[in-house]
């Protein structure tokens, strides 16, 4: 609308109330203007107010998509982008108003998995890219500003629509489908119902699957259900608590603190196992916990106010009981007014992952989909008061293992997968899956899994019970990086499995075929499935092919270290952190081809790299080789590559 339109339409708003709520409607019609804008304007409901039955204010809309994603914590982040890459429509649906669930910066806990201390490398795929983001444009760790790398992330996504504030309350059904499940936006007065072939819940508290009557469990079975050593360690039924969290910030003067009335009063008994050591002054804590012993669901009000006031007596404890020394000038910087939910309801699925898979029998699944490693870490039922606790119990029986593809789809239904601390598992194995790294690393195998059903016209169950769309399964996932223990690269499409590799130089005992092994992940201290070279000496990798080849993507896995990394407060993590783009990780190269007569072409120029995994897409050529010259890292001394692959 041009300035003379938008002056005519302002006047005639002076004429009658009626012009007045109809002006910002049409005042809205040419605003969107790119994809996403124009995906949002597409939510909008041509119906009047009072379309939706039994709701005066309400207007109602149908929507269709390949695949409904419920809940937009990490896990179902990464299942909505993967389903959406893999070229099918996507609603991603999420009750806040914003992205990263317990991660957010409404809840403020940190994304854990492996531990890459030990293992050598991290999840990898999409949590790994979501966390190489937010090192390189967050440095600072604003917890706003994690909100909003994932809200990038999920907008410009072609093929993904975001719907936040909109809560899913419904779901129709028939027979072993979910047909459509109904969503509420109150904040924009409307309801939508939403048919999809394939459904996601990843909602953490298995909102969707619950309405739609999928079987679920809930609490400790105890040792005699599965036979599990650890599943004794409180009461049968009872569950792990929720959390609420709260950031501090040093001040350059003393800041005095008074508790509120109702403030839980601190004593030494309390705080006997209760230490700040780890996460230090300026955020915390985690074990400030309750709800194990009640419904963290419906309970909810009365376990937040509970929380705060322990908090807030914690708070006080710390700066008025003389026992902490440095804390007269740190105040509270941010209070959480939503507790972070742990342990609510699993969905039952074709296989049910215990200890036993967790600690050795992982091992014989062939269906591997994605990698776990976080400890068996079960919580007191009673939280904050069992006060005769440890706040944790940690029992490392395993440093990884694998996550198997029918622990993440309802039995009893034909087209509705888990995604995060919601998939089938005993509450002993539920205390490792639970962590948020290993949930997002399940939701980009359930997401690509919801692709290839959604393209085949097969059910999840089929297939896993089809060895040729298992193995695709598992393969494009490796191709997009994600981790699983014992799976090679065995790609028809990798052109780079028949050639040979060069070097201009290589250092530490490593070769160029490393990069050709089918394996990207090596222990701490071993380089058998990378190339390592002096960067100094801007090194070049090649491939070269007995006959020319017709290529027009190449894939560039990097190695980004092996030290934690993740939005956090915590000083223990921030210890090894880098905030800022990943040393090891290389900044900038060319990619050149070989012609068939030898003289080369660039295929594509990088100045900025900041990620581990980069395809590029350029037109078709034809080479007998390419080479790759490495020209700068982002600080380290040595350019690592894991793999190169080139398709057709």
């Amino acid at each position: 609308m041009g300035r003379r339109g938008f002056l005519a339409a302002s006047a005639a708003s002076l004429f009658g109330y009626s012009a007045i709520i109809k002006a910002p409607q049409v005042l809205a019609r040419p605003l969107p203007t790119d994809d996403n804008s124009r995906r949002l304007a597409s939510l909008q409901p041509d119906s009047a107010p009072g379309s939706a039955e039994g709701e005066k204010l309400m207007r109602r809309a149908d929507l269709k998509c390949d695949v409904l994603v419920a809940g937009g914590g990490l896990a179902g982040i990464a299942a909505a982008l993967s389903a959406a890459r893999a070229g099918k429509k996507v609603i991603l649906v999420q009750d806040r108003s914003r992205l990263g669930g317990n991660s957010s910066s409404e809840i403020k806990m940190h994304p854990l998995g492996v531990n890459p201390h030990v293992t050598g490398w991290r999840e990898g795929g999409i949590i790994e890219e979501l966390k190489l983001e937010n090192a390189a444009h967050n440095p600072q760790l604003a917890w706003e500003m994690w909100d909003f790398v994932l809200y990038d992330k999920c907008v410009t996504e072609p093929n993904l629509t975001l719907m936040l504030d909109s809560t899913l309350y419904r779901a129709e059904t028939d027979g072993r489908k979910v047909k459509a499940v109904w969503v509420r936006s109150d904040t924009a007065r409307n309801i939508y119902r939403i048919e999809a072939e394939i459904f996601v819940d990843s909602t953490g508290d298995s909102r969707l699957a619950m309405e739609a009557g999928a079987e679920v469990m809930s609490g400790r079975e105890g040792s005699k259900k599965f036979g599990e050593s650890l599943a004794d360690y409180d009461e049968i039924g009872t569950r792990q608590g929720s959390t609420l969290m709260i950031t501090m910030r040093k001040h350059d003067k003393p800041v005095p603190f008074t508790a509120p009335s109702w403030a839980k009063k601190m004593t030494p008994e309390l705080m006997k196992f209760r230490d700040i050591s780890g996460d230090g002054l300026y955020y915390g804590y985690w074990w400030v916990e309750l709800g194990g012993v009640y419904d963290a669901i419906r309970d909810n009000e009365m376990l937040r106010f509970e929380l705060l006031a322990i908090v807030m007596g914690v708070w006080d404890y710390m700066k008025n009981s003389g026992k902490y020394e440095g804390v007269e000038n740190i105040a509270l910087e941010t209070i959480g007014m939503v507790p972070g939910r742990r342990d609510t309801y699993r969905v039952v699925g074709e296989k049910i992952l215990t200890q036993h898979d967790i600690e050795g029998k992982w091992r014989d699944f062939d269906d591997s989909i994605a990698v776990g490693g976080w400890t068996l870490d079960d919580h007191p039922a009673k939280g904050f008061y069992a006060s005769d606790k440890h706040p944790c119990r940690q029992e490392w029986k395993t440093n990884f293992y694998n996550i198997p593809f029918s622990a993440t789809y309802a039995r009893d239904f034909d087209n509705l997968f888990m995604a995060g601390r919601n998939i089938s598992c005993s509450h002993v194995a539920f205390c490792s899956t639970r962590v948020m790294s290993t949930c997002a690393a399940v939701g980009q195998a359930v997401g690509t899994a919801a692709a290839i059903c959604v393209g085949e016209g097969v059910t999840p169950a089929a297939l896993r019970a089809n060895p040729k769309l298992l193995k695709r399964l598992q393969q494009e996932l490796l191709r997009n990086d994600q981790t699983i223990i014992g799976i090679k690269n065995e790609d028809p499409a990798d052109l780079a499995r028949a050639a040979k590799a060069s070097a201009s130089s290589s250092a530490w005992g490593t070769s160029p075929e490393n990069v050709l092994t089918g394996v990207t992940l090596d222990g701490p201290k071993e380089n058998k499935n990378k190339w390592v070279a002096e960067a100094s000496g801007k090194p070049w990798l090649r491939l070269d092919w007995p006959s020319p080849k017709k290529v027009s993507q190449i894939r560039l896995t990097f190695e980004p270290g092996w030290t934690p990394l993740s939005q956090s407060g915590s000083n223990y993590l921030l210890s090894s952190m880098v905030r800022a783009p990943q040393p090891k990780l290389v900044r900038d190269y060319d990619i050149v081809g070989i012609l068939e007569d030898g003289s080369e072409r660039k295929l594509a120029e990088v100045r900025g790299n900041y990620q581990k995994l980069r395809a590029h897409k350029f037109a078709p050529a034809t080479v007998k080789g390419v080479r790759v010259d490495f020209l700068a890292t982002n600080g380290d001394k040595m350019v690592y590559v894991k793999e190169i692959r080139a398709e057709a």
